[in-house]
């Protein structure tokens, strides 16, 4: 469930970035921003329903979780083709999030 709700809120962060960059840099229409604030506010809702009890680490984890979901949005929506060195950095972000969520703590 932890990592759906990662998923979700890096694909509203990420999306609503999105609809608000066509709308201001590419001359989308107005609801393209309209929809893009939409996201990006339920993004912050979609954080808090982490069952992690840390606001802090949980936005830290999540940092690493959107380097991972940007790589792929730029892949997949962009069609830039990731590098070596994307999927590196990215791998390394992804190893972080696993220590910082998962190491034990006492």
């Amino acid at each position: 469930m932890s990592l759906l709700l990662f998923v979700l809120a890096g694909l509203a962060e990420i999306g609503g970035g999105y609809l608000i960059w066509l709308w201001l840099r590419e001359g989308k229409p107005y609801y393209f921003g309209i929809v893009g604030a939409v996201l990006l506010a339920s993004y912050g809702v979609i954080a808090t329903f982490q069952s992690f009890p840390a606001f802090g680490r949980v936005y830290a984890a999540y940092g690493g979780v959107f380097i991972i979901l940007s790589v792929l949005w730029g892949w997949g929506i962009d069609r830039k083709m990731p590098d070596v060195y994307d999927w590196i950095g990215a791998s390394v972000c992804l190893i972080g999030v696993a220590i910082m969520l998962f190491a034990p703590r006492g």
